[in-house]
């Protein structure tokens, strides 16, 4: 089996052990006998301080993942997400709920690499943004899977908690931070009063988590970093990677054709709530470090510190 570790090929995983390899593996094989699967070529493992992969080579590829801890709901919401908007994500072949195991289709290319444009774009944040109206009355049932709760109301906790049990900032970056709590205090009060529903934050939006299932057609995956939370959150990471990709003279279009299906608000008032979310979103995105698998949670620290300086 080829393992691929990345960047981080010193980080501890539970792949290191032979008793949880073994029963990964076991769980795996009697999966795919179940379904018929027969392999065509050496598994691909890929291994980071997140989750597991294991890439099954077939006629149809299959992947397993395993969690880590903190983001051990994916399992489950991946499998209620498939009931409630199967036309948005993958449906699995199967899951271990409690382990954070999940075995899902290839589900097609992935959006990178395919020389997807600002049309491209459009199309698949606008689908987004209809699974996550789709999941407004959900927000409730999403907390009871175990999806992190980053609603506005209690991102200054979650704030003071990052801060304080962050290893790597420095006292003149506390200091900082503690200074401007007043500021993130009064941007989550502006977002919250604008009104825009809680609903599921993937997080980490990019063109590598967004497949194409067809003929300008999306569908959504990889929710180890999402939350419960405002779903303008979202809009950090894709947005970036639009700019990176295709200039940010077209941020602005692209972020007013996800704003457009969010009725019942102003423009003005949509965009000025997209424009804090993206903001606040650095706390997520600092949240998001803290789910790293035990053994290698150190390496997350100095990337949640950044996360909150870049909140400054």
């Amino acid at each position: 089996m080829d393992i691929n570790r990345g960047a981080y090929p010193d980080a501890l995983t539970p792949w290191e052990d032979p008793s949880w390899r073994t029963a990964a593996l076991g769980w795996l094989d009697a999966r795919l006998d179940a379904l018929g699967v027969r392999e065509t070529g050496p598994r691909q493992i890929r291994v980071r301080p997140w989750s597991v992969l294991v890439r099954v080579e077939a006629v149809d590829p299959v992947w397993f993942k395993a969690a880590s801890p903190g983001s051990a709901f994916e399992a489950g919401l991946g499998e209620a997400l498939s009931r409630w908007t199967p036309e948005h994500v993958l449906t699995p072949y199967a899951v271990d709920a409690p382990r954070g195991w999940s075995l899902l289709p290839s589900g097609g290319p992935v959006l990178r690499g395919l020389g997807a444009g600002p049309r491209e774009w459009e199309d698949a944040l606008t689908q987004y943004a209809d699974l996550q109206r789709a999941l407004v009355p959900r927000a409730e049932e999403l907390l009871r899977l175990g999806v992190p709760d980053a609603r506005v109301g209690g991102l200054p906790a979650v704030f003071d908690e990052a801060v304080a049990g962050n290893e790597t900032l420095d006292a003149a970056d506390r200091e900082r931070l503690r200074l401007f709590r007043p500021r993130l205090v009064a941007w989550c009060e502006e977002l919250a009063a604008i009104g825009v529903p809680d609903s599921l934050d993937h997080a980490d939006l990019h063109d590598g988590q967004i497949l194409v299932a067809g003929s300008g057609r999306y569908t959504f995956f990889d929710w180890g970093d999402a939350n419960v939370g405002h779903p303008f959150c979202s809009l950090l990471v894709a947005l970036e990677r639009v700019a990176e990709e295709h200039g940010r003279e077209v941020v602005a279009r692209l972020e007013d054709a996800y704003l457009e299906g969010w009725t019942g608000h102003s423009v003005a008032e949509l965009r000025r709530a997209a424009e804090l979310a993206r903001r606040l979103s650095q706390l997520t995105r600092a949240g998001s470090w803290a789910r790293l698998f035990p053994t290698a949670a150190h390496i997350g620290d100095p990337e949640r510190a950044a996360a909150l300086l870049r909140l400054l």
